[in-house]
């Protein structure tokens, strides 16, 4: 049987089905756990990013000195990060946002859902090795709706040069537009068996100015009372990490972990909805615009890898992962002294995972990956000092997975799993449970060319209430709360070899079709402010992915395109609903990015382009109210990055080179009307152009 082999493209090696690797790469299964295994981390410190939709090397995203996840991730077709703000990292896949995902700092679950207003995920691009990204859910191994993402933070191994016992890096970074960073990192080989890594950033953020220079309302004048500087952003972020590795015997390793991530500041009471907003009602009400504010995040891993038997290998992880929102909301008094108080919320996730994988050859071949995993979360909602509520979920899940390979051209790829979710909330006391299954066939053409469909059911159970405004306090019970259900399919194909004068042209396109049925809304009761959450009916999204890459001598090019549209098929009793899209649902994207390393040297050059296009207003879910089309944009970026034998580094850059007043469209955006503020205009407003540099010394 052929194997379909492809020289690899350090921006895009796969769509849907083909993974990258260091040297050479294997189209397998994106959902193959062993896949995972093969892949080798590159010895550079920028962060690889793995996608099941494309892949980038760690050098391509060195160059663009990230400092927001949204540097790393939104050029990656069918997925965007919206909120402009340090707290309001918001991942989204196919317009679903980060409630929808299974996210994962080093094996540790990240779905804390903290506050409507912030992200999910608060972490620092510079610490990260590697993020690898299922868009969409074609795997039993997973779970989840939309997809997950799994951040790996870096470790010693990987960052020694061959041959040395010890090594380190000192690296600061100054952007006139968003502000200053410097970090120190020390790892070692300290014996034979035993290897360490300290890890600490410190990262000083600015209010920082708009594209064009003015804050602009919906009607395109200036916001009385601004100076186009977005108030309600300075603060500090550290990021410490320890790391420790133990080859106890050949083929069995211990790793254990601890990261500790505080984001503090005088931030705004609002961070995702936008200067005009926040402004509109601190002067409605007469209170500050700001509030001193401290999110912190304490991760503790202790994982093991180890070799089984000549064809088993198993990965098993035991976390403990602690977050905590806190905010001085005593400013508010002049307004509401019932209100004036310090709160907090806290939640925390403890997980067991244990993953193995069994590959049987023969003239069938199987590569089998079946696993466990726990997950215990708990949360707390506390007001001066004192516990107001807390409420608890536990989730069971089993899986297994096999890749069944044959002569004929044609892989089968069968999955089942069985998860348990047992939810005590205050909107619903339940246990939820479901299998769910999963078949992909594969049909290798040639030697250049891949096929792949696949269809996988989708389950998630009722989530916990968000912590900080009460923990489910106020909330309405909903005992006939069901949990989600529904269907992701896909049908892609893969090419990649020499040809139109390249030395590597690669082409991949997919089309997928999900249906989350008993669709959850927060907001179901229509009234205002009744906050009821219930099953409207069933999500209807689709949509179609595809890239293009050409490769020669030193020009690397890849162009990307990326479209979702969604609708709900309300259920009657909701049909104000019906037809509404999801709120976070962006337009057509396109991304051009161009590398050129010039052929002796060590500088490489980069410049990248994200065109997104216009939404049409239109019924939607969680958005404006009175006008919620978005509006597209242009934004493009330059850099060079050169870098000595000695280990001197020196990156520079321009983002937003054009300097375009802008919003994410998988951010807040529009105008809506409040009863007591009148019109509020939402538009969390990204950053102008800002000039960037960063000096790193590797030793």
């Amino acid at each position: 049987m052929k194997t379909l082999r492809f020289t690899p493209h350090p921006l895009a090696l796969a769509l849907f089905g083909l993974v990258a690797v260091h040297g050479t790469a294997q189209a397998t299964s994106d959902t193959s756990t062993s896949e995972q295994a093969e892949i080798e981390t590159l010895a550079v410190w920028g962060t690889q990013v793995k996608a099941s939709s494309l892949s980038m090397d760690a050098e391509a995203m060195e160059i663009r000195q990230p400092d927001h996840i949204s540097d790393l991730l939104r050029t990656i077709p069918g997925v965007d990060v919206g909120g402009a703000h340090s707290l309001n990292q918001r991942i989204t896949i196919r317009s679903m946002d980060d409630k929808d995902l299974r996210i994962s700092i080093d094996g540790a679950s990240q779905n804390t859902y903290m506050y409507h207003h912030m992200g999910n995920l608060q972490i620092h691009a510079d610490i990260l090795e590697s993020a690898e990204i299922d868009v969409g859910n074609n795997s039993v191994v997973n779970g989840g709706l939309g997809g997950a993402v799994r951040f790996k933070t870096k470790n010693a191994r990987s960052l020694l040069d061959e041959g040395a016992q010890f090594g380190g890096r000192l690296q600061a970074s100054y952007a006139d537009n968003s502000g200053d960073s410097t970090s120190l990192t020390g790892y070692g080989q300290l014996t034979d068996s035993f290897d360490a890594l300290v890890y600490f950033n410190k990262v000083n953020r600015d209010n920082y100015e708009v594209g064009g220079g003015k804050i602009l309302g919906a009607d395109g004048t200036q916001v009385a009372g601004t100076d186009g500087t977005v108030r309600g952003l300075e603060g500090e972020v550290e990021d410490a990490l320890i790391k420790f590795g133990w080859d106890i015997t050949e083929g069995h390793r211990i790793k254990l972990g601890y990261e500790t991530y505080t984001d503090e500041g005088n931030y705004s009471y609002r961070p995702d909805m936008g200067l005009a907003t926040d402004l509109a009602i601190a002067n409605s009400l007469k209170i500050p615009l700001t509030y001193p504010t401290e999110f912190s995040r304490d991760t503790a891993t202790l994982s093991y890898e180890g070799q089984l038997t000549a064809n088993t290998q198993v990965d098993a992880a035991f976390y403990r992962n602690q977050s905590t929102f806190w905010r001085d909301e005593r400013g508010l008094v002049s307004w509401s002294p019932a209100f004036a108080t310090i709160n907090q919320g806290d939640a925390n996730n403890t997980g067991i995972n244990l993953l193995f994988n069994t590959t049987l050859e023969g003239s069938v071949g199987h590569d089998i990956s079946y696993g466990w995993e726990h997950i215990q979360h708990d949360t707390d909602y506390i007001v001066d000092a004192a516990r107001l509520a807390g409420e608890e979920a536990n989730t069971d899940a089993l899986f297994v997975q096999n890749k069944i390979t044959t002569d004929t051209g044609f892989s089968f790829i069968p999955g089942l799993r069985y998860e348990s979710v047992d939810v005590d909330s205050t909107i619903v006391s339940d246990t939820f449970s479901e299998f769910t299954s999963a078949l992909a066939v594969e049909y290798q053409a040639s030697d250049s060319l891949l096929f792949r469909a696949s269809s996988t059911e989708l389950f998630r159970a009722p989530e916990l209430n968000e912590v900080f405004i009460g923990a489910g306090l106020g909330k309405t019970p909903n005992p006939n709360l069901q949990a989600e259900t529904g269907n992701n399919q896909q049908l892609s194909f893969a090419y990649q070899d020499e040809m139109l004068g390249a030395d590597n042209f690669s082409l991949g396109a997919t089309y997928f079709y999900t249906t989350i049925e008993n669709h959850i809304y927060d907001y179901a009761e229509p009234s205002p402010r009744a906050y009821i959450t219930d099953n409207i009916g069933d999500m209807n999204i689709k949509g179609f992915e595809a890239y293009v890459g050409y490769d020669i001598q030193g020009l690397k090019a890849l162009l990307t395109y990326s479209d979702a549209d969604s609708e709900l098929d309300a259920a009657p009793e909701y049909a104000v609903f019906d037809g509404a899209r999801i709120d976070r649902q962006q337009g057509d994207t396109l991304s051009l990015s161009l590398d050129y390393t010039f052929i002796g040297t060590d500088l490489s050059l980069h410049w990248d382009t994200l065109y997104v296009g216009d939404v049409a207003s239109g019924k939607d879910l969680d958005g404006a109210t009175l006008e919620n089309s978005k509006d597209g944009f242009v934004v493009s970026n330059i850099s060079a990055h050169w870098e000595s034998a000695r280990g001197l580094g020196i990156t520079a850059g321009v983002d937003n080179i054009f300097d375009e007043f802008y919003a994410s469209q998988s951010s807040r955006t529009g105008t809506s009307f409040h009863p007591r503020f009148g019109q509020l205009y939402l538009m969390d407003y990204e950053p102008g152009r800002n000039a960037k540099i960063t000096l790193s010394y590797r030793f």
